[in-house]
C-alpha cells in the first residue's frame, strides 16, 4: 500500500492512503495502457497525493543530439506533461476517496492538457542506463481546471528542466 500523505489543497493534516487496487490500476494505466508513456520508459516510483515521482532510464532511442548523448527535448516535455497529468489523477483520486477505486479511475477520461510551459535549464547529457527523475505536484485542483508544477532531474539530482501546466478535469 502507498504511504500516507496529506491531501493536496487541504488545510487538514489527515493522510490519504490509496487502496492497493487503485494504486496498481493507476500504475498500470500510466505505465502500460498509455502506450506513449511506455515508449518513453516512464516508471512510477511514488504515488503520494502531494508529490508524484517517476523515472526514465536513458537509452539510445531517447537521444536527441548524437554527438553529446543528450536526451531529446521532446522526451523531456512529454515526460513532464505526463507527470503533470498523473499528479492530477492522484489528486482527483484523493479527493473522491468515498467512491470505489474503479469509479475514481473513470474520472480520468476527460483529463487533458490545456497549456504546458517547459523551461530547459541545462542539457540532459547521460549515458545509457543513467536514470532521470521526474517530479510533479498539483498547485490547485479546481472543479474544471487543475494547475501543476513539474521537474526533470539528472541522475545526480541536478534540475535540468522545469514546467508548469494546466489540465481540464471535467
Amino acid at each position: 500500500m502507498t504511504k500516507p500523505a496529506s491531501h493536496p489543497n487541504s488545510h487538514v493534516d489527515s493522510p490519504v492512503v490509496f487502496e492497493d487496487e487503485f494504486a496498481a490500476s493507476l500504475k498500470d494505466l500510466f505505465e502500460e495502457k498509455i502506450v506513449f508513456n511506455k515508449t518513453l520508459g516512464l516508471q512510477i516510483t511514488s504515488l503520494q497525493p502531494g508529490q508524484i515521482t517517476a523515472r526514465i532510464a536513458m537509452r539510445g532511442e531517447l537521444i536527441g543530439h548524437y554527438a553529446h548523448n543528450r536526451i531529446h527535448g521532446g522526451v523531456i516535455s512529454a515526460g513532464l506533461d505526463a507527470m503533470g497529468g498523473l499528479a492530477v489523477m492522484v489528486a482527483i483520486g484523493a479527493r473522491h476517496m468515498d467512491e470505489p477505486p474503479a469509479q475514481r479511475l473513470l474520472r480520468f477520461l476527460k483529463l487533458g492538457t490545456i497549456d504546458l510551459r517547459v523551461d530547459y535549464l541545462r542539457p540532459g547529457i547521460a549515458k545509457p542506463g543513467d536514470v532521470f527523475e521526474l517530479r510533479a505536484e498539483v498547485l490547485r485542483l479546481g472543479s474544471r481546471v487543475a494547475s501543476t508544477r513539474m521537474e526533470f532531474l539528472s541522475a545526480d539530482g541536478k534540475l535540468l528542466s522545469s514546467a508548469a501546466a494546466a489540465y481540464i478535469v471535467s
